[in-house]
């Protein structure tokens, strides 16, 4: 979960990768280093902390000026955060140095066999031994080139490289396997970056490289060589998106803005993908045919986090629009266990970045066994994109802030599109798919309606952000929701937070509840508001501290609530897209209340690129 980021060009280079570095903080970084080449020696800059410290530490620029540089922030897996542990690693003599995103599974023992050849390690990272194995092998290897990719031979695990080496000093080389790099084409100049809002400031042409693609860049030359040694053309697309989507404009934070955009998000997932006429969705990426959705026998959606509670709300859709059987789950665990996948089956691989190491081994797990995968994902050209059988990007737009928001809501209506679709080819009628398609067009203005109470959501922040533990509870399609809004006070307030199927609560987890504790309630108006009403008096009559979410006027909860926030109506299977959005505003002014980095939560990236 580290960034990557070099230049080659007739720039200065120094500024350039510090200030792409700034723009790739947000996914995680408790330390940042830099390599440049400055009078054909190469230079090495590194410091613990935030990419301020680094800058700090940096000298005078006409001491540490060139037009070739690499960069990174890390993320720590192997050695705590130090200024040894950050990157660039390097080798014996300092004159090869490499930044690194992934993990090096078989490390220790490639590390005891150089240390028998007489390498000395400086540092705890697994990625320090690819810095020795190319030392070792750039004296029997004709080229740096053919050395990188002897050492790499050698590796077990993840990486995307940028290297540079003092004997060539005009050239950085990238390669990759199974996490993501992407070149940016310039004038005269090249990019590399393992995220493009890095580099979208400088280019809007880019190419991302391929497994075990290496990439030899100059500035006004490239050339890519495959596994085969055999040279490659990439396929070089335009980005179609400006500047300002990664500026946070008039807002404190990128996730309130992020909240806030969500009107827009979701109009965008569902904009050109809905026939009136008949009733149905349109998700042409899918390449499903009538007679393709006619044979489904069951549905595997498989996710992380919160593509996982997406997943979940997913499930609760098409098995009511589709009646498919759905079946849910963590991408973590699907691509160890072996995983029943019978004959017409698909599997649905959910990805905010495309790069979640855990759902891409998933996705090439179930390949493996010959199924189809399909993937929604909201980052084009990313590795879940290109290598599933088809899918949907939910065009949420850049997503800054680590705990995601936005996307989740988009996600949601992608699902809720694919439900219509396939239950348009097997239950739903052309007037009941019309009806749900005209109720998702009125969805933007009701989350409109419920951002305009973000002064009252945050005056109820101010009153449990001091509690050490909170509860959420939720029935039918609104528990995954409960489980997501938990999530999110957990991730950015550093609040213990549980949400709970509000039935199962008298099976344990009641005996948590008193008068101190907040419990967060989701009781809309559907055939399970009797159900959870009845819920909600047991928690009253344990003296806790009741917060509820109803639809417009339904007021007889607020004689057991502290609070209520009131909702617009909507169709049963519509509900979460505006019970997720006070849920939301909540945990987002518990955290700015208590004066936390909202937007870089500590120990969370926002793409988790490692196991």
């Amino acid at each position: 979960m580290s960034n990557i980021v070099g230049y080659i060009g007739k720039r200065n280079a120094l500024p350039i990768v510090i200030e792409a570095l700034k723009r790739l903080e947000y996914r995680g970084c408790d330390s940042a280093g830099c390599a440049i080449i400055h009078d054909n020696k190469l230079q090495i800059y590194k410091k613990p902390g935030k990419i301020v410290d680094l800058e700090r530490s940096l000298p005078e620029p006409n001491l540490c000026s060139g037009s070739v540089a690499i960069a990174h922030t890390r993320w720590a897996t192997h050695g705590e955060p130090s200024e040894v542990n950050a990157h660039p690693q390097i080798d014996c003599y300092g004159k090869i140095a490499i930044v690194h995103n992934g993990i090096i599974e078989n490390y220790i023992p490639l590390k005891k066999q150089l240390i028998e050849l007489g390498h000395q390690f400086i540092s705890d990272t697994d990625t320090e031994v690819i810095a020795h194995l190319i030392e070792q092998y750039r004296t029997s290897e004709p080229t740096i080139q053919e050395a990188i990719r002897v050492a790499l031979s050698k590796v077990e695990g993840t990486y995307g490289l940028a290297i540079l080496c003092e004997d060539e000093p005009d050239q950085i080389f990238a390669i990759r396997k199974g996490s993501p790099l992407i070149v940016g084409i310039g004038d005269n100049e090249h990019f590399i970056a393992n995220d493009v809002s890095a580099i979208v400031i400088h280019t809007k042409r880019v190419f991302y490289l391929q497994d075990d693609e290496l990439c030899i860049l100059k500035g006004d030359y490239f050339e890519i060589t495959n596994g085969f040694r055999e040279k490659v053309k990439p396929q070089v697309s335009t980005v179609d998106w400006d500047i300002s989507a990664i500026e946070k404009g008039p807002y404190k934070h990128f996730m309130l803005k992020e909240i806030f955009e969500q009107p827009i998000s979701v109009d965008n997932a569902f904009r050109g993908r809905i026939d009136e006429s008949s009733g149905n969705a349109r998700l042409g990426g899918l390449k499903l045919t009538p007679q393709d959705i006619s044979k489904i026998e069951q549905i595997h959606l498989v996710g992380c986090g919160t593509s996982y509670h997406a997943a979940l709300i997913g499930k609760y859709m098409i098995e009511d629009f589709a009646r498919i059987p759905v079946q849910v789950e963590f991408a973590s665990e699907y691509r160890y266990r072996n995983p029943i996948i019978q004959d017409n089956t698909l599997i649905f691989v959910i990805s905010q970045s495309g790069e979640t190491a855990d759902s891409l081994a998933a996705l090439r797990e179930a390949q493996s066994k010959g199924a189809k995968v399909y993937g929604i994902t909201n980052v084009v050209g990313s590795s879940i994109a290109r290598e599933s059988n088809g899918g949907s990007y939910i065009h949420a737009g850049t997503e800054i802030g680590v705990a995601s928001t936005k996307a989740f809501t988009s996600q949601i209506t992608i699902l809720f599109l694919l439900s219509i679709l396939l239950g348009r080819q097997r239950n739903l009628s052309s007037i009941q798919g019309l009806e749900y398609i005209r109720e998702l067009q009125r969805i933007p203005a009701k989350i409109e309606s419920i951002l305009q109470q973000s002064e009252y959501i945050r005056e109820i922040a101010e009153t449990i952000k001091d509690s050490h533990n909170a509860m959420y509870l939720g029935r039918g399609i609104n528990y995954p929701v409960a489980l997501e809004g938990a999530l999110k006070l957990k991730e950015i307030s550093y609040i213990h937070a549980e949400g709970y199927a509000a039935a199962e609560m008298k099976h344990g987890p009641i005996a948590l509840i008193d008068k101190e504790m907040p419990v967060i309630a989701i009781a809309t108006n559907d055939p399970l508001y009797d159900k959870i009403h009845n819920n909600l008096e047991e928690v009253y009559s344990r003296k806790a501290r009741l917060i509820t979410i109803t639809n417009e006027g339904n007021t007889e909860l607020e004689n057991i609530s502290e609070r209520v926030i009131y909702l617009p109506s909507t169709l049963q299977n519509l509900q979460p897209l505006l019970t997720v959005i006070p849920l939301q505003l909540l945990a987002y002014y518990v955290a700015d209340l208590k004066g936390l980095n909202v937007d870089q939560p500590r120990n969370l990236a926002k793409s988790v690129t490692v196991e």
